[in-house]
């Protein structure tokens, strides 16, 4: 079968025990904390999300890393966009499954890099204190993050476009000076014999947000709605205790259906821009009654998003197809197509059969 779209997924490396989450949050936190202690929170919530397959992994195993590539390459998904959080001044987090990969070849499965360039505090539980601050400490920390990068962006397994390696940058207007930055990247990167840089930006809702003046060359949009405290009326009993206790919550309801037209851009744009397809979203294992929820998404209702997705890049050349799935394993999010319980591979099948293997 012809691939129709060229799947690259997100990936989180938040799958394993590091020192600094045995200090913040208890000796072994990983991401698995989270999503085994998430409990519904009105009817007909699903929660908690139980791995199948793959089980509760480490990432740390090397059997692990590669049970994913296997899944994932067997149900069309090209690649995986690693999250990389680089936070100024050389310093790294999450950082070792991705090393790993990177030093031993292992698995052989192609990727790319978004750098996660957001700080780190506890506002997912409803405090603000800061764990990890992003800094840009100046020219010599940029030269010094594009060394590291060069590492990446010259194996053989690493995604291009036209030949250039793809590096997604999720907050670009965050970065002091992105325009210059990306110059600066992309004179370096052509120092080094490569034939450029295909920089990504996220844009967050802003469908009129263009990355030509970030010096970038294409931007993908995420299309989260806020956290309001939508709730629809069928709810009505957890509505009149929620007004009862004050409404002091930030917990949003929205079915997946009725939000599923907004999650793709509405407006034409001049410039390369690539569909992110969520295919479920429900972060209540991490921030419980502040929480947004995709109620009763499902592989069919997201194979209708999907294959809109898909066909949005249909005119391009192969090479620019490019659609992101937002997750493959964001599982405190509920944003993940590996296998649960509760639908087995459904996700992945839908992923094969709209994108093709």
């Amino acid at each position: 079968m012809t691939k129709r779209a060229r799947l690259i997924a997100f990936h989180l490396p938040q799958f394993h025990p590091t020192p600094e989450n045995d200090a913040w949050w208890g000796k072994g936190f990983t991401e698995w904390t989270n999503v085994a202690r998430a409990k519904p929170l009105f009817p007909g919530h699903y929660q908690p999300h139980v791995p199948a397959d793959l089980g509760f992994y480490d990432l740390r195993l090397p059997e692990a890393r590669q049970a994913q590539a296997e899944l994932a390459r067997a149900h069309g998904v090209e690649g995986f966009c690693y999250y990389h959080y680089w936070f100024g001044g050389g310093r790294r987090m999450l950082e070792r499954p991705f090393n790993e990969i990177l030093s031993t070849g292992e698995p052989d499965f192609p990727f790319c890099l978004c750098w996660a360039n957001h700080s780190w505090n506890t506002t997912w539980q409803g405090t603000d204190e800061m764990l990890v601050e992003q800094t840009y400490p100046g020219w010599d920390d940029h030269a010094a993050h594009f060394e590291w990068l060069l590492t990446a962006f010259r194996d053989p397994r690493y995604l291009t476009v036209d030949g250039k390696p793809i590096f997604c940058i999720y907050k670009p207007d965050d970065v002091p000076g992105m325009a210059d930055v990306a110059a600066f990247w992309r004179e370096r990167a052509q120092r080094a014999g490569l034939p450029g840089l295909h920089l990504v930006g996220i844009s967050h809702r802003d469908e009129r947000w263009d990355p030509r003046p970030r010096g970038l060359d294409a931007s993908a949009m995420q299309a989260l709605p806020k956290r309001d405290g939508r709730i629809p009326r069928r709810y009505l009993k957890l509505k009149l205790k929620l007004a009862a206790e004050g409404n002091r919550h930030g917990l949003t309801i929205w079915d997946y259906e009725e939000i599923r037209s907004i999650l793709l851009r509405s407006n034409r744009v001049d410039w390369p821009d690539y569909p992110i397809a969520l295919p479920n979203w429900d972060n209540t294992p991490r921030a419980g009654m502040r929480g947004l929820v995709f109620h009763d998404a499902t592989p069919e209702h997201f194979r209708l998003h999907l294959r809109e997705a898909v066909a949005r890049v249909q005119e391009r050349a192969p090479d620019h197809r490019i659609v992101f799935l937002k997750a493959w394993n964001e599982w405190a999010e509920g944003n993940h197509v590996e296998p649960d319980l509760k639908w087995g591979r459904q996700w992945l099948e839908v992923i094969r059969e709209e994108v093709g293997t």
